[in-house]
């Protein structure tokens, strides 16, 4: 199964990666996702690839106005 679905996540600062995931494996345990191998520091969203329309709604449901 591939990740087919995506969605751009509002997350400035360094470290987006690793605050995503412990953000999403803190708020939403379970959810499979993918995400890019790295990111600019300068960029304000990341995308996130997610497997299913239940995940990205999901997580359009718990997202914050910005990740933490």
């Amino acid at each position: 199964m591939t990740y087919k679905y995506g969605l751009v996540v509002p997350i400035v600062g360094p470290h987006k990666i690793k605050r995503f995931k412990s953000w999403a494996s803190n708020t939403l345990p379970g959810l499979d996702y993918n995400l890019p191998m790295q990111t600019p520091i300068v960029t304000t969203s990341m995308t996130v690839r997610l497997r299913s329309v239940e995940d990205k709604a999901r997580l359009e449901a718990a997202l914050p106005a910005l990740v933490p």
